[in-house]
Formats: C-alpha cells, sequence, structure tokens
C-alpha cells in the first residue's frame, strides 16, 4: 500500500505551542547563522504579540510556520518563516507564505513586506520566486548591511 501524506495549515496566533516551538528552532538556527549580529536581531523577532500566526502540519507534526503583523495602515510585515530541516524542498515555506498574504488581503491590506539576512540563501530565493522585490531596507534595518527589505503588492487595499 502506497504511502500518504497528508498536510494541514492553522490559523492561529503567538500562544500556540506548536508555533513556539518552531520559532525556538528557528531561532536556534538563526543564532548560529547569524553569529555575532544574532543579539540585534533577535531584539526584533519577539512572538508574544503577533496575533497572525500559520502552522503547517504534515501528518499531524508541526514542520513548518510564519507569521505577520501590523507595520503601517497598508502594509503587515512577515516574520519568523520557518521550515523544519526534514522537511525542507517540499514546498511548505511556499504554502506558509501564500497563506500569510491571503489573510493579509482578507484584513485589507495593500501590500506584505519582510526583512532577511544576506547569508538566507534561501530565503532570498523564496522571496524573490514568490513575486517580492527588493525595497529599501525599513525602520530598524536601515542601514544594516546584511539585511534586505523586499515587499510584495497584494492588490487594492481596503484601509
Amino acid at each position: 500500500m502506497p504511502e500518504t501524506y497528508t498536510s494541514k495549515l492553522i490559523r492561529t496566533d503567538s500562544g500556540n505551542q506548536d508555533f513556539r516551538e518552531l520559532v525556538r528552532l528557528l531561532d536556534a538556527e538563526l543564532a548560529v547563522m547569524d553569529g555575532p549580529d544574532h543579539t540585534f536581531y533577535n531584539q526584533f523577532n519577539g512572538i508574544d504579540n503577533l496575533n497572525h500566526a500559520v502552522v503547517l502540519f504534515a501528518d499531524k507534526k508541526a514542520v513548518a510556520c510564519g507569521a505577520m503583523k501590523h507595520a503601517d495602515e497598508n502594509s503587515m510585515e512577515i516574520k519568523r518563516m520557518y521550515t523544519i530541516t526534514a522537511e525542507r524542498g517540499k514546498g511548505h515555506a511556499s504554502t506558509i507564505l501564500l497563506a500569510l498574504e491571503q489573510w493579509a488581503k482578507e484584513l485589507g491590506y495593500g501590500r506584505c513586506i519582510l526583512e532577511t539576512g544576506k547569508r538566507q540563501v534561501a530565503a532570498l530565493s523564496l522571496y524573490k520566486n514568490k513575486g517580492y522585490k527588493i525595497i529599501q531596507n525599513f525602520g530598524p534595518y536601515s542601514g544594516v548591511d546584511n539585511s534586505v527589505c523586499f515587499e510584495k503588492k497584494l492588490g487594492a487595499s481596503k484601509r
């Protein structure tokens, strides 16, 4: 009998324990990848007040997540994108990103923005492939050489 693969995506918030565990794994990975820059970036990655998070389950196991927060009247900022190592390359990050974009549209936002690091090659590729355009670094990332900021216009804003 062939093996079946089932997935499920849920909308939640930062209080969700599966989301919190995935973010713990993300932070551990980023601490190594960012090296001495980790302390700087980590101050902008708190999750206590994220009201819009998604978790993807594969065969009832949480394998990927992402979140977004209000950035301005027309923009949501994508945060905390992560897929566990064993599940990478299966399209989960694309699924998470598209789910967040859809949610932002439903809430009336006209664009998504985000920041990632130059060392995060897979993330840079994902965002470019999903229609994100590089923009001038915003907010706390202004003037930070290792940061790359992106935006994607979602269509007409209801805000």
